[in-house]
């Protein structure tokens, strides 16, 4: 089968994005993304954000479902289908009596789906795997102090899903990761110092999953349930500190490690189910389970405290889509999304974990004559840490996801 130029192309200006090393929208500046990894993301698309971040028994022939690679299996042989997606985010914090506004924003997503062949399809895209940015500081004895954190990793991925028995398909997502991360701590006194911490990322990622859909009253229905799993690994790349004083003038990398064996990715395992209600009306519920707690983590440099660590992460999402008539007015074929999660994150502070949960509402718009959907949302959400509440955020964000679903591979017949 000869590739098509279009999706030719796109891969390219993804392979090039990766090699440059550039990435995705950062998140809004957060101390919490300051441990660790930074903020890790879930890996959904627009209409799954406006669901609250359900999709492990999404499937459909107009999404892109990144989340499970299993639905890729479900896409139509004429069609190809790519998904383009944008944030804007407002954030307010509280830390004490010192209160906060942040604002930010860009590209969060880019996506694409097409079919191979029969019970065949494949996908592939450029996604943030983890996001790190913040500034904040304070005075300390004889001077000031100051830190700062910003970059990210990102995953280059492909993937393959099949339909080996009628209403059952599993899938296998490849990704490249990629990315670095700085952390800053400045101090100003008698003499400047600074300290940094740095994390160079250059590896691969591997997930599986499946689905399973039973057709109900007569096929009016549909139940499907779904799986995935992604394996506890150990990184590639390097991570290192510097140090510098004034006094002396110079610049030290102490610290200067290989991360294979000394830091992990944990195990991460997730489930879902939804029901489809005579093609009208999708309810559907997931689980994501990570065991954080039992991963490496070596403090980088020896400027972390020795007592770092991860809790194990575990997350519930719950989310609904009702679609009057696809068939019927531009009113009927919109779909009305809403949403609702709680996460249990990795992150802990002096043994206080960080929470957070949120609702989310979010509209399909079909655009004139096409099959191409315009997905807009808007999700809060509220994150602090507990049992000690150091820092309390709320967060308003506004999605935009550009659904293009475009008969790249109709030939038209010469008259």
């Amino acid at each position: 089968m000869k590739i098509n130029k279009k999706i030719f192309l796109l891969l390219v200006a993804l392979v090039m994005a990766s090699a440059s090393g550039s990435v995705l929208a950062q998140i809004v500046s957060t101390p919490y993304s300051k441990m660790g990894y930074g903020m890790l993301n879930d890996n959904v698309s627009s209409i799954q954000r406006s669901m609250g971040g359900v999709g492990y028994a999404m499937r459909g022939g107009r999404i892109v479902n990144v989340m499970n690679p299993a639905s890729y299996a479900n896409v139509d042989s004429l069609t190809f289908l790519w998904d383009v997606g944008v944030d804007v985010t407002n954030l307010w914090s509280k830390e004490n009596d010192k209160k906060g506004y942040n604002f930010g924003g860009g590209l969060d997503y880019l996506t694409g789906h097409f079919k191979i062949a029969k019970g065949l399809g494949g996908a592939f895209g450029l996604l943030p795997y983890s996001s790190i940015g913040y500034s904040y500081g304070g005075t300390i004895d004889g001077g000031n102090e100051s830190r700062s954190g910003n970059g990210g990793f990102n995953q280059l991925f492909v993937g393959l899903g099949y339909e080996p028995l009628k209403n059952l398909t599993v899938g296998f997502n490849f990704a490249y990761l990629f990315g670095s991360s700085l952390n800053t701590t400045l101090i100003t006194s008698s003499s400047n110092s600074y300290f940094t911490r740095n994390i160079k990322m250059r590896d691969w990622n591997t997930q599986v999953g499946l689905q399973y859909s039973l057709p109900l009253r007569k096929g009016q229905d549909l139940l499907t349930v779904g799986a995935v799993f992604q394996p506890k690994k150990s990184y590639h790349g390097n991570t290192w500190g510097t140090k510098f004083d004034s006094q002396d003038n110079k610049v030290d990398t102490i610290g200067y490690v290989s991360m294979s064996g000394n830091y992990e990715q944990a195990a991460s395992i997730g489930a879902g189910v939804s029901y489809n209600i005579n093609r009208r009306l999708t309810i559907e519920a997931d689980y994501t389970y990570q065991n954080w707690s039992k991963v490496k983590y070596l403090p980088i440099g020896g400027m972390e405290p020795e007592t770092t660590q991860f809790d194990d992460r575990w997350r519930i999402a719950g989310g609904i889509q009702y679609t009057p008539n696809k068939r019927g007015s531009y009113v009927g074929a919109m779909s009305f999304r809403a949403g609702v999660f709680y996460n249990h994150d990795y992150l802990n502070y002096n043994d206080n974990n960080v929470r957070d949960y949120g609702v989310s509402i979010g509209v399909g718009l079909p655009a004139p004559n096409s099959k191409t959907t315009v997905n807009l949302g808007v999700e809060w959400r509220h994150r602090e840490s507990s049992p000690t509440k150091l820092i309390t955020e709320n967060y308003l964000n506004i999605t935009l996801g550009v659904n293009f679903n475009e008969l790249w591979f109709w030939k038209s017949r010469i008259r």
